[in-house]
């Protein structure tokens, strides 16, 4: 299989060099070197280096402890560039509008999605009220939310005016209904007013698919489990067993998590061996899109689907956090084979 093009390569540089900012550069460079005992300005002329030489983001840098690692260890780990110009190579572009829009998701993956669902539109104000009182509880999406944004929680005994709740909805574009997922019991005891998705990135190679990275995310009882509401993540092994704290990019690490007090380093995610072969069914879906962030939820009956993320984006080991001095890059070198 070919590997990532030089001219690929070169022209992503090219853009990142465009849009370096430096101020940001000086911020994370600061916040590692002190983190490390590092001097700011060497830090800040590594991070150059990696980046440019490397492919290496400077949140990167500071998310998996770059400061503190030889060139062998930095050399094990998946970055965000790299990612990206996979993300370019492997995922048609004529079929990626199916992950960016929640709605087509939803049309093209509902038999795996296991809940119901429903899209607001000018003539169906009582079918949404019928839905929204049925489950009591839902969740509504805007179509082109990112990184949890455009997701929104909404209670039957709140509304007090359908017709305007119903308005309101198209007027700010949340139009997509879903039934809220019940997630199984080891989730939320972890963190129940959150649902807590699990990230498991995948490469269909047109026969076979492979697991590179899996993650466990956990929110802190918002809407959402991503870092812009508080959530945090930490990394599973080949069993689904956490392999140490959670952590996030904004410095934080949880032995524990915040509310619920369970310990992070302890979880273990149910049916993982039902992941994996759903994992695989889903990436069989729309083949010529091959390298996904599926986001899934394990609920008491096993996996359900939330998402796909063709800009798969990266999750790896924190060594601080975690004591691994290693990353996933060999996996999506043996899989994909750049």
């Amino acid at each position: 299989m070919p590997g990532l093009g030089f001219a690929t390569r070169l022209s992503y540089l090219a853009a990142r060099a465009r849009q370096i900012d430096l101020p940001s550069l000086w911020q994370r460079a600061r916040t590692a070197a002190a983190a490390h005992d590092r001097r700011p300005v060497s830090v800040a002329a590594d991070m150059l280096w990696q980046a440019a030489a490397h492919n290496v983001g400077f949140q990167d840098y500071a998310d998996y402890d770059f400061a503190i690692l030889s060139p062998a260890e930095r050399a094990t780990y998946m970055t965000h560039p790299v990612s990206n110009q996979l993300s370019q190579r492997y995922d048609a572009p004529e079929h990626r509008h199916l992950f960016h829009d929640k709605v087509a998701f939803d049309h093209a993956f509902d038999v795996f999605l296991r809940r119901e669902w429903l899209v607001a539109d000018t003539d169906n104000a009582d079918r949404v009220r019928e839905f929204v009182e049925r489950h009591g509880t839902v969740v509504i999406k805007e179509p082109y939310g990112v990184a949890g944004t455009g997701v929104h929680r909404y209670h039957a005994a709140d509304v007090a005016d359908w017709d305007a709740f119903h308005r309101g909805l198209l007027q700010r574009g949340e139009l997509l209904l879903e039934e809220v997922i019940v997630q199984h019991p080891d989730l939320a005891a972890v963190c129940p007013g959150t649902v807590n998705t699990t990230r498991v990135t995948a490469f269909f190679d047109g026969t076979r698919t492979h697991i590179l990275a899996a993650a466990q995310k956990f929110g802190r009882g918002a809407v959402s489990d991503q870092m812009t509401y508080g959530g945090f993540y930490t990394m599973l092994d080949d069993t689904g067993h956490a392999v140490g704290a959670g952590y996030d990019s904004h410095d934080n690490v949880h032995e524990f998590h915040p509310e619920s007090g369970v310990r992070i380093a302890d979880f273990q995610l149910p049916h993982y061996d039902e992941v994996v072969a759903f994992i695989d069914e889903v990436a069989r879906v729309v083949p010529d899109v091959r390298y996904v962030g599926w986001d899934i939820v394990v609920s008491p009956t096993g996996p359900v689907l939330v998402e796909g993320n063709w800009a798969a984006g990266v999750y790896e080991n924190k060594p601080t956090a975690t004591g691994i001095r290693t990353g996933h890059k060999p996996r999506y070198r043996a899989a994909i084979g750049f």
